[in-house]
């Protein structure tokens, strides 16, 4: 391999062009000037060259040293251009990011988790994709999206930040003989069909799991393909079912047609977080993102963990 100075060795060497004088060099680079001398004298021995005359009273620069010095500093520059890029890249954390999240999350966590993003990182342009949470996983670990927001990811591959919680809710018919209490025991939902989004949604597993410690079946010729399409069902009583919490808050408002109820007996609850590829080199871009999102959930009142 070809000798080749250092980035170092270039800054000495343009240091002496630009001051013509070692010691003055030397003070300009903050070191003593024996050092810069050996660092000069590998240079012009590893190239077999001479780039400066050394004379009692002055330094003069030889032809050859004048076209060195002349693509030395073009090097410094397109150096520094680089280290520039590098800096504005990581200022605006890679400047694109594909961001999958299902609907029956994003919707409600977007609002409060996007903007102060804009404002910290203006730069940074963010495709957000909403699908169901396994699709999302699939094309995360197949590098289609760059991370996914939402219900905790499990999948080999994938790293999985947590950032809180939510709870869940019992959503009833308002005309349904439980809806008069603010809450209801698990075990008397025995017996009562519980409706459900599709396989790939995390909120299935949820419902499979109350059906499994109260008796209630889970309704097996129908598969939600929303949360609102569940909740048009539950309204015309067509079964009961799982809502999470920030859906709950924001579409339950003036609803007077479903009653929701918090569970006794029955203390899951849905975390959720930022996954991405374990192998990414943007780990610290995603790890920043995890903070801003963990800062939204706060904001939102379900940043507990579990």
């Amino acid at each position: 391999m070809p000798f080749r100075p250092t980035l170092r060795q270039l800054e000495y060497i343009i240091a002496i062009a630009d001051c013509g004088h070692f010691g003055m060099a030397a003070k300009r680079c903050h070191v003593s000037q024996p050092t810069l001398s050996v660092q000069v004298a590998l240079v012009e021995r590893g190239l077999g060259v001479q780039l400066f005359e050394r004379t009692p009273t002055k330094v003069l620069m030889t032809p050859t040293g004048q076209t060195f010095v002349h693509h030395a500093r073009l090097a410094i520059a397109s150096m520094e251009d680089l280290l520039d890029a590098v800096a504005d890249d990581a200022g605006s954390l890679g400047g694109l990011i594909k961001l999958g999240t299902p609907p029956s999350f994003g919707p409600y966590f977007l609002p409060t988790f996007l903007p102060p993003i804009h404002r910290e990182f203006p730069a940074l342009k963010m495709y957000i994709v909403e699908d169901r949470p396994a699709a999302i996983e699939t094309a995360v670990n197949e590098g289609v999206l760059d991370c996914g927001l939402g219900p905790e990811s499990t999948e080999a591959g994938l790293s999985f930040v947590r950032i809180g919680t939510e709870r869940l809710f019992l959503g009833v018919p308002a005309d349904h003989k439980l809806a008069s209490g603010r809450s209801v025991n698990a075990k008397a939902l025995k017996g009562e069909r519980l409706l459900a989004l599709g396989s790939g949604n995390r909120l299935l597993e949820n419902v499979r799991h109350l059906a499994q410690a109260s008796g209630a079946t889970v309704v097996d010729d129908y598969e939600g393909t929303s949360l609102d399409a569940i909740r048009q069902m539950v309204s015309i009583g067509m079964g009961l079912s799982v809502f999470p919490e920030l859906y709950a808050r924001s579409e339950f408002r003036n609803a007077d047609d479903v009653v929701l109820l918090e569970i006794d007996g029955w203390i899951e609850t849905r975390s959720f977080g930022l996954y991405f590829r374990e192998a990414t080199g943007r780990r610290r871009h995603f790890e920043t993102l995890a903070g801003e999102a963990r800062r939204a959930a706060t904001a939102l009142r379900v940043g507990g963990s579990c």
